[in-house]
């Protein structure tokens, strides 16, 4: 996917005219309404934008696509409203975050990121806070009404055997990988020597009258805001609950105590705060593990490799007795595809997608495993020592039952989800308020919004 995809929106103003015409040309305008949703033009808009950049052809009848499925998204949240549901505190911001991971990954890091937005990451959050949110209530509505959906074996060949034989898709080539990581340990000197370091900073701001700005720059481990003095700007939810409960309990230009969050240790400064919104600064220190940790997993992963090679010891045994990580080890160390979530990974652009994994198993046949090596998590670039071992490979082919019934299984289901909803969406536009703009009243949509 093009990094301009990711995100990507366009900013129009809510009304003007053009000085040059007789008569106003409208800039931003109501285009659809379904109950108290709305769906503006600069909405329609910004989706056909990330078309175009995607070289995509876009003409009316992409209009009306776009505009029905936005419809459809309003429809959804109003059910979420009437059925009062709601999100985990957190989830919002815990997809966000793993959203800007993968950015991060594709782009090249947090501050190509920033840099590529004109914008902090707090910014970014900010502005698409909402979105997500509203994506994740419309994902969890789809769920709950297709909740126990399923296919049986008869009905996962029927579908197949719809499929046009011209139309089968072709199957690149797949791999599984499996890995074992041994992460360094933070010991408690490790985060006492953390700890201890920004209470000296923030004794050095309090009692002895350095600028916060400054060392914000000159020490914080969030490369994200050091940059900018450790200035955020955010509003309640965006934030792990630690940080947020300490920013609500300053007063303007007082600052905390050192407090602790699964990212490290904080000082955090009140800027500002009005209602939920609140402006800070904050300095991240992060507890770094010594050489003599990093050497204990590198003998660690040393001793596992030569027990597998020996025959000493199985994957399925190694797996739980050395490797400590918590994504990977519940699963005999099974490594989904950040793009996909998938356990098979689509060989083409591997190379751009983990160049890591790419390097250690170019050579490989299934089966066999890649010596210990110094490793970066592609997701919050956390280091250690791993081995990395083909699990499976298949060769390019035209689908077929016998060896891709686990996707051909999941493009049923899909199916069947599909048409649920879609009797879903039929039954419920009658009891709604549905509005849509005489230049799209010409639209062919799938769902009768409006009756002839």
């Amino acid at each position: 996917m093009r990094l301009q995809l990711i995100y990507s929106s366009l900013f129009l103003l809510l009304s003007g005219t053009v000085l040059a015409q007789k008569s106003p040309i409208v800039i931003d305008k109501i285009v659809a309404q379904v109950g108290d949703e709305i769906i503006l033009l600069s909405d329609l808009q910004s989706q056909k934008l990330q078309m175009v950049q995607a070289k995509m052809e876009v003409d009316h009848k992409t209009d009306c696509k776009i505009i029905e499925g936005l419809m459809y998204q309003n429809l959804l949240l109003n059910q979420a409203i009437l059925d009062s549901i709601t999100l985990p505190d957190g989830q919002v911001n815990a997809e966000m975050e793993n959203r800007l991971r993968v950015i991060e990954q594709q782009i090249g890091g947090r501050e190509q990121m920033e840099a590529f937005y004109g914008k902090t990451v707090s910014e970014i959050k900010s502005e698409f806070y909402d979105i997500i949110e509203d994506r994740l209530l419309t994902q969890e509505v789809e769920r709950v009404i297709t909740e126990g959906l399923s296919v049986t074996p008869k009905e996962v060949k029927a579908f197949f055997e719809k499929i046009p034989k011209d139309s089968i898709p072709f199957i690149n080539a797949t791999i599984v990988f499996q890995q074992i990581v041994s992460y360094p340990a933070i010991t408690d000197t490790d985060k006492k020597f953390a700890h201890d370091r920004l209470i000296e900073i923030r004794k050095a701001i309090v009692e002895g009258g350095k600028i916060f700005d400054t060392q914000a720059r000159i020490n914080s481990d969030d490369p994200g805001s050091a940059k900018e003095g450790g200035r955020i700007k955010a509003t309640r939810g965006m934030m792990v609950p630690q940080f947020e409960a300490t920013v609500f309990s300053l007063k303007v230009d007082e600052v905390s105590q050192v407090f602790e969050t699964d990212y490290g240790y904080h000082i955090v400064k009140l800027l500002e705060r009005k209602g939920d919104d609140y402006s800070c600064q904050h300095i991240l220190i992060v507890a770094q593990f010594s050489s003599d940790e990093l050497q204990n997993s590198a003998l660690n992963m040393d001793t596992c490799f030569n027990k597998l090679k020996s025959g000493e010891i199985t994957w399925e045994q190694a797996v739980p007795k050395y490797s400590n990580d918590e994504d990977t080890k519940q699963n005999n160390g099974t490594i989904t595809d950040p793009r996909t979530g998938e356990q098979e990974w689509s060989t083409e652009n591997l190379n751009e997608i983990d160049q890591q994994i790419y390097l250690l198993t170019n050579t490989l046949k299934v089966g066999e495993f890649s010596a210990p090596s110094l490793y970066a998590s592609i997701y919050d670039g956390k280091q250690g020592v791993r081995i990395v071992k083909i699990k499976g490979r298949t060769e390019p082919h035209i689908a077929n039952l016998t060896q891709d019934y686990a996707l051909i299984k999941r493009a049923a289901e899909n199916d069947k989800r599909e048409r649920i909803l879609e009797e879903w969406t039929q039954s419920k536009i009658g009891n709604a308020y549905v509005k849509i703009d005489e230049d799209y009243t010409d639209c062919v949509f799938r769902n009768t919004w409006i009756p002839k």
